[in-house]
């Protein structure tokens, strides 16, 4: 519950007491050693990876599996850990002093990587998860089920090492993190101090050919702009549809988005009752549109089109906070604020998990706010304290 004095959240998001300012950071950290003191959080008795496992009520098959354990860094050029978004100077600065504070990875990022050619990683995580009692076995709020064993033996802790090491992975959640777990590693190397448990970052890995993620739609919500004077703007630039039923049919027009965007970049514009489908983009527009340098593969994804086209230079609107809002994964949701502020809802389909692999393995970003990679790993299961390593 929220209002439990041992709630993660007071470790990850502190917050200053009311009427008392004071050090947000050093409080996580006072809080953390606390806890510890009180044995809320005991050290595990000996070095462990960490088999997790995520089920969505009501379904037969596993949502997710995974591993969470040490990751060694490696910088972003070595194309070992690829991101796909960019990230902001702000939230690495916040989440590096929060660190730097907890001396502690409060939470895992969440890694994907390609476990088709398959190997003992994943034959060891199978066997630990049917022929083992777990050590946690708890159901949230939202009804999913969460378990985790330890893995102990150092046989097959070398063996999922191993296996492990020549691949890469793609964060799927955690940019800011792992930038600041490099920015850490970085202080420590320049103060001199050598190897330590600054070259390693808490994650959670998945194999995504085992367990495709669930990547959600970010829509966009444009206050002020009307959706039938948006549609008029972008006529010059796509072929716009007025599509019967309007938002009352919601899950019908949701469906004919889902079946225009597998022939190329699509959108529903929608608010006032009233549902727009812009496709083709114009191929010249659309060229011009486009930032030098960027592939083929990136200019073809319907955020990057959203981005540089359709919101830049048919609508003449900056991507800024104040002036573009963000709705994940949630097209109702996304349709009512439009209402509630008398603007135009932009609601696109999910990007697939292999055309964020192609564009990162380029070393390219998706346009910001393209992807909601899930299920994320739960706060709170595993923490990994730099005095334990």
């Amino acid at each position: 519950m929220a209002s439990d004095p041992h709630n993660v959240v007071r470790l990850i998001l502190p917050r200053p007491a009311g009427g008392h300012p004071g050090d947000v950071y050093a409080d996580a950290a006072r809080a953390l050693r606390e806890w510890q003191d009180e044995q809320i959080l005991v050290p595990d008795p000996e070095p462990a990876l960490y088999v997790y496992e995520q089920k969505a009520p009501g379904q037969a098959a596993v949502t997710q599996r995974g591993l969470i354990g040490a990751l060694h860094l490696r910088p972003i050029d070595a194309g070992v850990v690829r991101p796909h978004e960019n990230v902001a100077p702000g939230p690495v600065a916040g989440r590096l002093q929060l660190m730097e504070a907890t001396q502690a990875n409060l939470e895992p990022i969440f890694l994907l990587y390609d476990g088709s050619q398959r190997g003992p990683a994943a034959r060891i995580i199978e066997e630990t998860a049917f022929a083992t009692e777990p050590l946690v076995d708890t159901v949230t709020q939202d009804g999913v089920r969460h378990r985790l064993w330890a893995v102990t033996d150092p046989a097959e802790l070398a063996a999922i090492a191993a296996d492990l090491e020549p691949r890469n992975a793609l964060i799927a959640d955690g940019h800011h993190r792992y930038a600041a777990y490099l920015k850490l590693q970085a202080r420590r190397r320049d103060a001199g101090s050598g190897p330590g448990p600054w070259d390693y970052g808490l994650a959670l890995l998945v194999d995504a050919s085992a367990y495709p993620p669930d990547i959600g739609a970010i829509h966009r919500v444009i206050p002020g702009l009307a959706p039938g004077r948006a549609a008029e703007l972008a006529k010059g630039s796509f072929s716009v549809s007025r599509l019967p039923g309007g938002t009352s049919q919601l899950p019908a027009v949701l469906d004919q988005l889902a079946a225009a965007s597998e022939r190329g970049p699509a959108f529903l514009v929608a608010g006032g009752g009233d549902v727009y489908l812009l496709t083709e983009p114009d191929p010249i527009q659309l060229e011009a549109a486009m930032p030098p340098g960027s592939s083929s593969r990136w200019r073809g994804l319907a955020a990057s089109v959203l981005q540089e086209l359709l919101v830049a230079r048919v609508w003449g609107i900056t991507d800024e906070e104040q002036r573009v809002r963000f709705v994940h994964n949630d097209a109702a949701e996304a349709v009512s604020a439009a209402d509630e502020t008398g603007g135009t809802a932009v609601i696109l389909s999910s990007m697939s998990t292999w055309d964020v692999y192609a564009v990162a393995a380029r070393g390219e970003r998706v346009p910001r706010k393209s992807t909601s990679f899930g299920p994320k790993p739960r706060t709170g299961l595993v923490i990994r304290t730099f005095a334990q390593g």
